[in-house]
């Protein structure tokens, strides 16, 4: 036996010495293998709360609306600016025309060289007052970017609750055309077995392509609604095969009417640029008040002449004998008038807005508690009867499509009328200029 172990041991060392060649040789002439490939990304997931975030990142339209401010900004550094001082320089009495005198006894002697400093003295504040004019036309300006900020998250929700009804309408529609196709499958088996006629067969066979139709309509609105959302947000923000996470649902509003207008009146960017489009057009006013002042330009100079330095001192101011700067102290203080009877209108409509969003989501709001009240479950119990019913021969063709008609449109209706709803608390929202509503 340790004979014929030691033999049968030395037989699988030498089978082994004789094909390490060949497996290293298969191993170096195999193709190299690619990388196992990583299964598809699922879409990414985003909740209007993100999407509202990154339409704030990366919408184009706003980025470059937020250019503005820092324009305005960069127009204070400008207002803000003091006059610069004048240097001038000159020399006299040079004997060009006459080379034999151009000697620098001449020139110390005859000729004239005067070097000066001159600086206008601004009266009645005018820097002080271009400043403050700059100021609130910033001020204006950043009201009026955030006001298109509301604008855009407003458009963002808008389209991502139109998602979430194409989403829901679409769930809904493959639901109902796998229920109608089982109807079918019932139906030709009842055609098989004589109890319905060609007629009442193919009748049922067609009406399955409106169920189809339906699932086609809803994915295309789907497709359309999120392209536009990810239009608004950015297209660099998220993948080609995002998605969104969400559902249509009933809150009840917690507000009254009264609270909500005064939180409008509180927070609406654009009647706060009106607001502040007074303290502008009275900074505009002063200024111009500042620049019917005239300001006083004031010279030292230096002078060499006949071998003698001198200094000299003038002083220059224009007299306000017609130029008083009258039409635009006149147009300034028109300005104002326009703007607080502007500011009054912003504020009427900012009302009239909140009231009507108030009035549009209380009517929806009654709208989906009337579906909720019993006329949904009554459609589908309706249906189910229905459905009952013919696959056993108690009720016509006719009566089963009239209830399967009556339960989709209801469903459909109460899908939008979450999704209008919805629309409606957003619309509120907007015109509030919040979001955190009770």
């Amino acid at each position: 036996m340790p004979t014929f172990s030691r033999s049968f041991a030395a037989a699988l060392l030498g089978a082994a010495l004789l094909l390490a060649p060949a497996a290293a040789w298969g191993q170096s002439a195999a193709p190299a293998q690619s990388p196992p490939q990583s299964p598809a990304q699922p879409p990414e997931k985003i909740t209007l709360q993100q999407a509202i975030h990154l339409a704030l990142l990366h919408n184009p339209t706003l980025r470059a609306d937020r250019t503005t401010i820092q324009q305005s900004k960069d127009e204070e550094i400008t207002a803000n600016l003091r006059p610069n001082p004048v240097l001038g320089w000159d020399a006299q009495f040079i004997p060009l025309f006459s080379p034999d005198a151009l000697t620098p006894d001449t020139i110390n002697t005859f000729s004239q060289f005067d070097i000066g400093l001159s600086y206008t003295f601004e009266r009645g504040k005018k820097r002080q007052h271009r400043l403050a004019a700059a100021r609130a036309a910033t001020a204006v300006t950043r009201s009026e970017v955030n006001n298109v900020q509301r604008s855009l998250i407003y458009s963002v929700a808008q389209e991502f609750t139109g998602v979430l009804l194409a989403e829901s309408s679409l769930r809904f529609a493959k639901k109902d055309l796998a229920s109608f196709e089982k109807t079918v499958a019932i139906s030709q088996s009842r055609y098989k077995a004589g109890e319905i006629s060609d007629g009442d067969f193919l009748k049922i066979k067609l009406q399955t392509l409106q169920f189809q139709l339906d699932v086609s309509a809803a994915q295309l609105a789907r497709q359309q609604t999120l392209a536009g959302l990810r239009r608004l947000m950015g297209y660099e923000s998220v993948p080609a095969n995002f998605d969104v996470s969400g559902t249509l649902a009933y809150k009840p509003l917690a507000l009254s009417r009264r609270g909500l207008e005064q939180l409008a009146l509180r927070l609406r960017p654009d009647l706060r640029a009106a607001r502040q489009g007074i303290t502008a057009a009275q900074s505009n006013h002063a200024l111009a008040l500042a620049n019917g002042k005239r300001d006083v330009s004031v010279t030292a100079n230096y002078t060499h002449l006949g071998a003698l330095n001198n200094g000299s001192f003038f002083w220059n101011m224009q007299l306000p004998i017609f130029d008083r700067n009258q039409g635009e102290i006149a147009r300034t203080q028109a300005a104002i008038t326009q703007a607080q009877d502007q500011e009054i209108a912003a504020r009427l409509r900012v009302l009239n807005e909140v009231s009507d969003a108030y009035d549009t989501a209380v009517s929806d709001g009654q709208t989906v508690q009337l579906y909720q009240s019993g006329y949904l479950k009554d459609a589908r119990e309706s249906r189910n009867i229905a459905a009952y019913a013919y696959q056993r021969g108690g009720v016509s063709l006719l009566d089963l499509l009239d209830a399967e008609r009556s339960y989709r449109a209801t469903e459909l209706g109460y899908l939008d009328s979450l999704a209008a709803y919805q629309l409606s608390l957003e619309q509120l929202r907007e015109t509030v200029g919040t979001r955190r509503l009770p």
